[in-house]
């Protein structure tokens, strides 16, 4: 009998799940649940931003410039859903009738109304005055405008002409100026409204081969958050989005090691820019809360905004060692 109980002292039971490690047991049981509540957590916030969308511009008038561009038929596609009625504004009219069919056979007629098209080239500021009398007779009356056109050039400054200068100063300063001031007096009588501006972070700032760019960004820029305290006593917001750049595809955002200067982190973002639902998103967010200011950046290029207004001469140094670099590379 003695010998059975030493033999049964002997024998080692298996560990239960519970007797095992706390440490390796509390892991294995919290990864789930964080996964899960991970998980939950962003189809809650899509759920919300899908709710905010369709409560926050149900029944308004919605003007979109540039509403052929990936960004302005993202804004098309979730406004319209969200029962704006909206006035969708391009360069050519084939393409915004193709938009509006895509808009109105994709959704219920019933909670959605038909877009309004208007032809709108910055590039003509001649036909401006038209165009405002034409967007404002759509409905007798405008709640948002998002203006979203821009146009690009890099190359020196030199070898940049006087016409491209105008051309880019009438596509992003002068056109935008021109219809904000054109609906402003409707906005004003009703005392509401909201001007969105999306802009670029180069109206913040300004990087090498892109002076007439940035130029124009300023400008713009300038005029809007003027325009925001002129306004504000009329219950008008007026907004400006600053991003790095929108992405359209994957493909469009592959950059190559060779193109990589000193100065391209400073306006490229992951570096694969904005995706068009990202900045819709960021919009809706932005005239929830009617936001001022937004800038969707990586830190670097917000970090370079603040040296280049508290160490200019810092600032300044890198921008022409990468110019530098870029030449040294030019010529081998």
């Amino acid at each position: 009998m003695v010998v059975e109980g030493e033999m049964d002292s002997n024998v080692t039971e298996p560990e239960s799940f519970w007797e095992m490690d706390p440490a390796w047991t509390t892991t294995v049981l919290l990864v789930p649940c964080v996964v899960v509540l991970t998980a939950g957590f962003f189809y809650l916030y899509e759920f919300i931003i899908g709710l905010l969308s369709k409560t926050s511009v149900r029944n308004k008038v919605v003007v979109i410039t540039d509403a052929l561009s990936g960004l302005g038929k993202e804004c098309a596609g979730v406004f319209h859903r969200g029962g704006a009625r909206l006035i969708l504004c391009g360069k050519s009219w084939e393409k915004l009738e193709e938009l509006a069919d895509d808009l109105s056979n994709t959704s219920d007629p019933a909670v959605t109304f038909p877009p309004k098209l208007v032809l709108l080239d910055f590039g003509d500021m001649e036909s401006m005055p038209e165009v405002i009398v034409e967007i404002m007779d759509c409905y007798g009356c405008l709640d948002v405008l998002i203006i979203n056109s821009s146009m690009k050039v890099k190359a020196p400054a030199q070898n940049v002409s006087l016409e491209i200068d105008k051309l880019l100063m009438d596509n992003n300063y002068f056109g935008p100026a021109t219809l904000a001031k054109g609906v402003l007096p409707s906005m004003i009588s009703r005392r509401t409204g909201h001007l969105l501006l999306v802009s670029s972070i180069q109206g913040k700032l300004a990087v090498p081969f892109r002076a007439t760019y940035a130029a124009s960004k300023h400008a713009v820029q300038a005029f809007f958050d003027c325009l925001r305290a002129e306004v504000e006593e009329y219950g008008i917001s007026v907004s400006t989005i600053n991003h790095t750049f929108i992405s359209r595809s994957a493909s469009e955002n592959t950059h190559t090691n060779s193109s990589k200067s000193i100065w391209s982190w400073l306006y490229t973002k992951k570096p694969l820019g904005v995706s068009p639902d990202e900045a819709t998103c960021e919009i809706i967010k932005t005239l929830n809360n009617r936001r001022k200011e937004v800038v969707i950046a990586p830190s670097l290029p917000k970090a370079a905004i603040y040296a280049r207004s508290f160490f200019p001469n810092v600032f300044f140094a890198v921008m022409a060692a990468g110019v530098k670099n870029a030449a040294v590379k030019a010529v081998h």
